[in-house]
This record gives C-alpha cells, structure tokens and sequence, in this order.
C-alpha cells in the first residue's frame, strides 16, 4: 500500500484513522505492527483484508485493488487467499472444531473438506477435540481452531490481531508457536498486530504505527 487512507464520517466531521501509510510485505515475510489502542492497527488489518474499504491512496492486496474492487470480489479474494486470526477466536458456537475448520472450505465448493480440517487440527494438537464445541474448549484450544480455521485454505496471506491478547503467557507461547510455524511451513506471509514485545521479536520486522501513520 501507498499513502492509504482510511476515515469515517461524523456529525462533526471525518475522523482520519489511517493518514498515509506506506507498507510492502514480501511473500513469506512475517511482519509485526505495533503502536498504542487507537493508534490503527486494526484499522490497517481491516483495509489490507478488505473488511474497510480505503478513502485513498492505493492499497493493492495480492494483486487485488481493494479501492476500486467491488465487495464480491473482496470476498473472493478473503476466502481464497488470505487467512484472518481475531484475538476473540471468532468460533461459530453451536459448530464443532472439525466443523468450524471446514467451513472455509465447505464455502468454497471442496469436497474433501471435513478431512482437510481434521488434518490440520491433529497438525495443531487437537486431534482428540474434533467434536468439541467452542464452549468445552479452553482459550488456547479455541484460538488453535481459529488459527487452523485460518490456514486451512491454504492462504498467501495471514493477518493476526492480537491473537495471544486474550491468553496468559504459557498458553500464548502455545499459540504464537503454532502459529509461526504453520507460516513458516507453508510460506504464507503474515502482518501480525501485536502489544506484546516478545512476540514482535519472532517477526522478521516490526512496523510501529501511532496517530494513523507508520512512524518506525
């Protein structure tokens, strides 16, 4: 992206949450952003996964020109190649880990969907909670479902906000290292929002955003 923008309108005028930004992320790399509550990360994770459409500059998104594509073609785009990680887990409550996983896939018209998610789940160490709800699942079982929910399409491109802000630090070293290595193992690149500094020093760098506008 270059010189993105992104803003709301208010009754007392527009609020400019994203002021310019500047980011490329290479394929395969991963890349931590940082910066204070309110400073835009998720803002920034919004626009690249085309959730929030830019108000200017250019945002191009594997190849995809997310100012100026239509919603279906966002869609498109997030169901085939990029795989997103909320720090809430963001699990379908009445679905099981085998079928919150296959989702994605079942959208997508794949046949072989329900083994696909069982093999990654056992690739996340869950081979034995495959017909447990979100409800009788822990925290760190419930965000390794949405990480493998995540991969599971075999994305390009993962965006992760805060996926170990809702963990203590035992569990969410569980989390961050599963998650590294299913990138890493697979080459998808990874933009990872995170306060933690541990964490960002796993990425291959780190971008610091405050104010809408990446300042380091």
């Amino acid at each position: 992206m270059k010189g993105a923008r992104l803003s709301y309108p208010t009754p007392e005028g527009e609020i400019e949450v994203l002021q310019g930004v500047d980011l490329v992320v290479t394929p395969g790399e991963i890349v931590a952003v940082t910066g204070p509550s309110g400073s835009g990360k998720s803002s920034l994770i919004a626009v690249i996964g085309g959730l929030e459409v830019p108000s200017g500059g250019t945002t191009c998104v594997l190849g995809l020109d997310m100012m100026t594509a239509g919603e279906q073609a966002r869609t498109r785009l997030r169901r085939r190649d990029i795989g997103v990680v909320f720090q809430s887990y963001h699990l379908v409550p009445a679905m099981t880990a085998l079928q919150n996983v296959a989702l994605p896939l079942i959208l997508a018209g794949e046949s072989s969907a329900e083994d696909r998610a069982a093999a990654l789940l056992k690739r996340v160490g869950l081979e034995d909670r495959l017909t447990h709800r979100p409800s009788a699942l822990s925290g760190g079982e419930q965000q390794r479902v949405a990480i493998a929910r995540a991969f599971v399409v075999g994305p390009r491109l993962i965006l992760a906000d805060e996926p170990t802000g809702n963990l203590d630090q035992r569990t969410g070293q569980v989390v961050a290292d599963t998650m590294f290595s299913l990138a890493r193992d697979t080459g998808a690149a990874m933009l990872l929002v995170t306060h933690d500094p541990a964490l960002a020093d796993r990425c291959d760098r780190t971008v610091a955003i405050d104010g809408g506008r990446i300042v380091s």
